[in-house]
């Protein structure tokens, strides 16, 4: 038996977004029903070297599949400047429920990419216009490519308006897809007015107000992950049917941790879990809903259910590198 070492590359190839999608919303489905074990995100914080490791097990059963593993990330801010290397570095271990044999390591930075992508398409699957074609991003960083691609595959996106600070940035998405979509930079208004809104920056004072958004606006918050981070002004989030994906990361981290800790929003103002939505325990949208919001902090069943689909699809197709890690012999 071997173990299917797998890199950035490999994951960005068997990462099939629409194989992605599904995984993770019957990952977000079996949360919801219990079939899932996800103990909290765990920190070593390294103040010498300015950095921090998380771990992030799981395993989740759907029914038709289960999979455990483990994401190993970090944060060390002055990796860039002083090393040549990203800030965040992900690797998922990929194993087997049944008799823990490690199956894969793979690459968690594109990984952590494609879920997050992911969770955004299953949230604007269940709340955002049947019909919408527009597409507003807040933020023009690689995350915001992954909002597009991903939630391409499940609205008939034709328009996209794209505003960032950094006008290289906003060139740069723009040639990249305008010969796919109509894709041109705008304002944050410009960017909220579309049928759907994924916002993707750090910022911790709001710059999304409600004036920006319109009426039946479904906005993806995903930038906030971390206490004190906000995108969306609290005019927005009273204004809006609220979805989270896990109530104690959200409530300490997500898009909703400010005003929730400041009693602006209370656990009545929470429309559901994404889970709920998933298995039809709660309306998503409906023709009275107006804005919706999706809190999207990342789930580590996400990452293991995104996993599932790598390791199934390469090690399909033979990609990948084949080693025998724990000394039983090859298959």
């Amino acid at each position: 038996m071997n173990t299917l070492l797998l890199d950035s590359d490999d994951v960005d190839e068997y990462a099939l977004l629409a194989d992605v999608i599904d995984a993770v919303e019957g990952a977000f489905g079996a949360f919801e029903r219990g079939d899932t074990q996800m103990p909290a995100k765990s920190y070593i914080d390294l103040p010498q070297y300015n950095g921090d490791f998380r771990s992030m097990p799981a395993y989740l059963d759907t029914g038709e599949w289960d999979a455990a593993g483990l994401k190993w990330v970090n944060v060390h801010p002055d990796n860039p400047e002083d090393h040549d290397l990203p800030t965040v570095l992900g690797t998922m271990i990929y194993s087997d429920p049944e008799t823990a044999f490690p199956l894969a390591i793979m690459d968690g930075t594109t990984l952590t990419m494609k879920r997050t992508g992911a969770a955004a398409a299953v949230a604007t699957d269940y709340l955002a216009v049947e019909d919408a074609s527009s597409l507003g991003l807040v933020g023009a960083g690689v995350q915001s490519y992954m909002q597009l691609e991903a939630i391409s595959q499940i609205r008939p996106i034709e328009e996209v308006v794209v505003s960032d600070l950094d006008e290289d940035r906003v060139e740069h998405f723009v040639e990249t897809y305008d010969d796919q979509f109509d894709v041109r930079g705008g304002s944050i208004s410009e960017a909220g007015s579309c049928d759907v809104l994924s916002t993707v920056t750090p910022v911790e004072d709001p710059i999304v107000g409600l004036e920006d958004v319109g009426e039946h606006t479904h906005i993806n918050a995903i930038g906030a992950d971390a206490e004190g981070k906000h995108e969306l002004a609290d005019a927005v989030l009273e204004a809006a049917r609220i979805v989270i994906d896990d109530h104690e990361q959200c409530t300490h981290s997500g898009e909703i941790n400010v005003p929730y800790g400041e009693d602006v929003l209370t656990d009545a103002d929470i429309h559901g879990e994404i889970g709920e939505l998933v298995v039809g325990a709660k309306d998503g949208r409906t023709d009275e809903t107006g804005i919706t919001v999706f809190d999207s902090t990342g789930l580590a069943i996400q990452d293991v259910a995104a996993a599932h689909v790598v390791y199934k699809q390469a090690s399909t197709d033979g990609a990948g590198h084949p080693f025998d890690m724990i000394g039983v012999g090859e298959s």
